[in-house]
């Protein structure tokens, strides 16, 4: 097996923000690239921060785009309530998502959905509609969720679900370990799985047993939507299987395909040149 390296000098934020989110929950957001250009807003998934898209942010997308950024509810820098029904409301993620959209300033923006981040751009969707975005792009991203079933869902995170809310360390480190590993077709070198085995461990256990107990079915928000939409996935996806991107397809009837043969649940990471390319070009086409 080989080992994923992407060599790109690390970008540095332009602005940061503290933005409150639904219920009053602080969101830390950041702004990157050309502050003068059509906007990106990131959504990132499940366990994760906004350091997943740092190969994004120190590439060529800066140059032609204004790029945001932030750490969805009990995750990274943001804050991390505790009980559980800061989790479970639909209505907060869609808050959360519209506070950054309005304070960040954007116009129409192409919203970039990862993994767990399509449950949130959905919940947006069918709290506010899509008249104040320009586009879509569910990246590997989930828009069903069917406990205990858990329809397309695949074996990298329901092997290691269960022990990843675990309040023991050692257990739920493991499953993280295992989890990272299972992202990717072939590894992350050493330093960018690190760096991501950290970032995963920074959101409590409690809280990703909490995201993962909601029910979802986002498939009549995406039959209603009227802006440009791409499907971006890895054939070789064990996280959200490729069936979901199908699903997400045959919903959004309108919606256009990327399959990214060979590579697995981070197209952004495995195949970041080819990614950034067609990101770009749909972005353009989005916001014309």
């Amino acid at each position: 097996m080989t080992s994923l390296s992407v060599k790109r000098v690390r970008a540095e934020p332009l602005r940061e923000y503290a933005v409150r989110g639904g219920g009053g929950t602080m969101l830390r957001a950041r702004e990157w690239g050309n502050l003068s250009a059509p906007p990106i807003l990131f959504v990132h998934g499940w366990s994760q921060c906004d350091l997943c898209w740092s190969t994004q942010l120190a590439g060529p997308l800066g140059e032609s785009f204004h790029l945001v950024t932030f750490d969805n509810r009990g995750h990274g820098a943001s804050e991390k309530p505790a009980d559980p029904a800061h989790y479970a409301d639909q209505r907060l993620w869609a808050d959360d998502l519209a506070a950054v959209i309005e304070q960040t300033r954007l116009e129409r923006p192409v919203l970039v959905a990862w993994s767990y981040g399509g449950f949130i751009v959905t919940d947006y969707l069918r709290a506010n509609g899509d008249g104040a975005i320009g586009g879509i792009d569910l990246v590997g991203a989930a828009v069903l969720l069917r406990p205990p079933s858990f329809d397309h869902i695949g074996p990298g995170l329901l092997a290691n679900a269960q022990a990843a809310c675990s309040p023991d360390p050692g257990t739920s480190i493991a499953a993280i370990r295992r989890f990272v590993r299972a992202c990717t077709v072939d590894s992350l070198d050493q330093d960018l799985w690190v760096t991501a085995l950290c970032w995963n461990m920074f959101t409590p256990p409690e809280i990703r047993g909490a995201l993962l107990a909601r029910e979802l079915d986002a498939s009549d928000v995406l039959g209603e939507v009227s802006v440009p939409v791409l499907v971006t996935h890895g054939r070789e996806d064990a996280i959200v299987l490729p069936a979901m991107a199908d699903y997400a397809l045959a919903s959004c009837r309108a919606a256009e395909a990327s399959w990214y043969e060979g590579v697995g649940h981070m197209p952004f990471v495995e195949a970041p040149d080819r990614f950034d390319r067609e990101l770009a070009a749909f972005a353009m086409r989005a916001t014309e």
